[in-house]
């Protein structure tokens, strides 16, 4: 049995020893990374709402874990916790869902190459902390047309969008979606959508107030072939949200 714990032991040791960031990982303590202060459980009193992290290394800005410590004057005490880590998280307390009461609104960056946000909506309501759910696009479609155009539908029932992508038929041709012609070579070819990365909460007007604006990129044959981006705002009512506007940006 003390053979096994000794060879063990060993193991561990030589784990860390090659491997610096292992070691580094574990090592790091949790970091308050700000303060705010916010009646978010509607009481008339301002939370102390810490958010915190544990960084992936000394010389990483990631935080490999994010959290967030909500304390009442009462000393009851809530967590939260955030999936996936990021960088620069931030919290804002906004009233979202309509009932008088500010939401802890979560966000922070992947660090990926399409701009992609993690984010989280929570909200005490009776003294239980919740997890809100967050606006999904039920609709979006876009595939590659004859003629060198790309055909986008951001609902069923609206006008189809025609883009004209001429000035990129050199690439598309080497990729083998066009021939020379404009012909495409491959019927019903649909064109990147991303999730949505990013999301803004806007004020709707001062009777209805705040909603959020969401941000999704659509490319064409690879990610860095940006055709443009679906702004979409969305608003909180009856339990669901709905969608109060969606527009099309091209990339210029």
């Amino acid at each position: 049995m003390m053979k096994k714990i000794i060879v063990s032991i060993c193991s561990l040791w030589i784990i860390c020893a090659l491997n610096p960031l292992v070691s580094q990982a574990a090592e790091q303590k949790p970091i308050q990374i700000k303060t705010y202060h916010a009646d978010v459980n509607g009481d008339g009193q301002n939370e102390k709402i810490q958010l915190k992290g544990i960084l992936f290394s000394p010389d990483s800005n990631f935080y490999r874990e994010i959290w967030t410590e909500i304390t009442n004057k009462q000393k009851e005490v809530w967590k939260i916790n955030y999936a996936g880590g990021g960088y620069d998280p931030t919290l804002q307390m906004i009233d979202l869902n309509h009932d008088n009461k500010k939401d802890i609104f979560y966000q922070s960056a992947t660090g990926g190459s399409g701009g992609l946000y993690n984010y989280q909506l929570n909200t005490i309501s009776q003294g239980q902390l919740k997890e809100n759910p967050l606006p999904e696009q039920a609709y979006l479609s876009g595939t590659f047309e004859d003629n060198f155009n790309v055909i986008i539908k951001l609902t069923p029932t609206d006008k189809p969008i025609t883009i004209d992508v001429q000035n990129r038929a050199e690439d598309y041709i080497r990729l083998g979606i066009y021939d020379k012609n404009g012909n495409l070579l491959e019927s019903h070819k649909s064109v990147m959508i991303d999730p949505i990365a990013f999301f803004e909460p806007v004020l709707i007007s001062k009777s209805k107030g705040y909603g959020l604006k969401s941000y999704q990129q659509i490319s064409g044959a690879y990610h860095a072939d940006r055709l443009g981006t679906v702004e979409t705002t969305w608003y909180y009512e009856n339990g669901e949200w709905i969608i109060l506007q969606t527009k099309w940006i091209p990339s210029t």
